[in-house]
């Protein structure tokens, strides 16, 4: 039975994780700011459940993540799911130090204690750090400056943790899922997105990237396809580019 720790379980891709992960027998523990939410989850698979409040911008989530970890007696995997994102082509200074905070911060507080964890711990099964990135990352958006950098160093460290792993020898693995538009409460219900997934279809994509250990797979073919030709693009003309309907 493996040890999953969902971190952002209360909602969206975090708390669909965790209930699919749970509903076919995983040892879950979920974490999340709203544990009122978590513990709805735990109502339906109390026996093999634990959940812990973690604000992953606190001073105390290191510690939280760790105690949450003994609850469910190891941790096989890491998810990270937390996140926020938000268009904000005015700069605002309270969206930036909110975006940063949780996913430049918090990601890295996170990851890094899970990698501490697998270091210190004697293990022949490889532990995983699987987190949810985005397929911003690929290149700078000007509406979403902020989020798509802050998505960028996620997954910049991550190919860095893997360097780390590897001249340390630490049996970890690393697993980067990069989805497109996914319709969750991160986005805005009044406006119409581009090639918008639903939760019921990414998340068994997400799921099977997880177990099958991927390294790193973009979500789904048709996100592949644009990311794969935003980076052909040199920065001289994507400057250019309008991308206000994002």
């Amino acid at each position: 039975m493996k040890k999953v720790i969902v971190i952002g379980a209360s909602s969206g891709m975090g708390q669909r994780i965790a209930s699919d992960f749970a509903r076919v027998g995983c040892r879950v523990g979920m974490a999340a700011r709203r544990k009122d939410r978590l513990e709805k989850i735990k109502e339906r698979y109390p026996e093999n459940t634990a959940v812990m409040e973690i604000d992953v911008t606190a001073e105390d989530c290191v510690e939280r993540f760790y105690k949450l970890i003994e609850l469910i007696d190891g941790m096989d995997i890491l998810v990270f799911a937390a996140g926020c994102g938000y268009n904000d082509p005015d700069l605002d200074p309270t969206i930036l130090q909110q975006t940063l905070q949780v996913n430049v911060v918090g990601f890295a507080r996170i990851l890094a204690a899970a990698f501490r964890y697998y270091a210190q711990t004697a293990s022949d099964q490889p532990g995983q750090i699987a987190a949810i990135t985005s397929v911003a990352a690929t290149k700078g958006l000007g509406v979403a400056a902020a989020y798509s950098a802050s998505k960028r160093f996620q997954t910049t460290f991550i190919d860095a943790l893997e360097q780390l792993a590897y001249s340390r020898q630490v049996n970890v693995r690393f697993t980067d899922i990069r989805p497109g538009f996914v319709r969750t409460d991160l986005l805005d219900p009044a406006r119409d997105y581009p090639m918008t997934m639903s939760l019921d279809y990414v998340a068994p994509r997400i799921e099977e990237a997880i177990l099958r250990r991927r390294r790193r797979v973009v979500i789904d073919s048709r996100w592949g396809v644009v990311t794969a030709l935003w980076r052909l693009l040199p920065q001289r003309l994507w400057r250019h580019l309008n991308l206000t309907s994002l």
